[in-house]
């Protein structure tokens, strides 16, 4: 499966999707690996099957095993992080943003590729999963790292059309 048989996948009603899917496809902003990179791993936070096999055929060859185990680590990690700094950052109790997390977060510090494009990774999965306090940290040090605006939105956008492919297909399937 590929991108392209995905957005065969989708029903008629989601034809702005496989647009988007084709356009993000070719954006210029981010290099491949940033690109590709952030299609996996929101396939892979998402976890609707016919994306993560589509986004996993179409990365092959485009993404290093390195880089693809890399995306894959960053929508595991953000999978734990966004629940947990989305309590602390909602919570009116004070206390828990001054408590240590206790979690453990290695693969923040040793990612496997450059910092950035998995700080990148990080941001598209935060987004996703809808946690503020994450896509502030994430947001500051893309930029520390001299990541542009259009870049950042470029994977928000992946992001957003990543998650509503997926959730698209798997309404379908719980239907049909």
């Amino acid at each position: 499966m590929n991108l392209e048989t995905l957005k065969a996948a989708l029903p008629d009603y989601a034809k702005d999707l496989k647009l988007n899917l084709g356009s993000l496809a070719n954006e210029t902003s981010l290099n491949d690996q940033q690109k590709w990179g952030t299609f996996l791993a929101c396939a892979f936070a998402i976890g609707e099957p016919k994306t993560i096999h589509a986004m996993v055929g179409e990365t092959e060859g485009k993404l290093t095993p390195e880089a693809a185990r890399a995306a894959k680590a960053a929508a595991s990690i953000m999978g734990m992080n966004n629940v947990y700094y989305r309590f602390t950052h909602l919570v009116h109790n004070e206390t828990y943003r001054t408590m240590p997390a206790k979690l453990r977060m290695q693969v923040i510090g040793a990612p496997g590729v450059e910092k950035g494009d998995f700080e990148l990774w990080c941001m598209a999965v935060s987004a996703v999963n809808g946690c503020g306090m994450c896509m502030e940290s994430h947001e500051r040090v893309l930029r520390e790292t001299g990541f542009t605006s259009e870049q950042i939105q470029a994977c928000v956008r992946i992001g957003a059309v990543v998650n509503a492919v997926a959730r698209t297909l798997a309404a379908e399937a719980a239907i049909s």
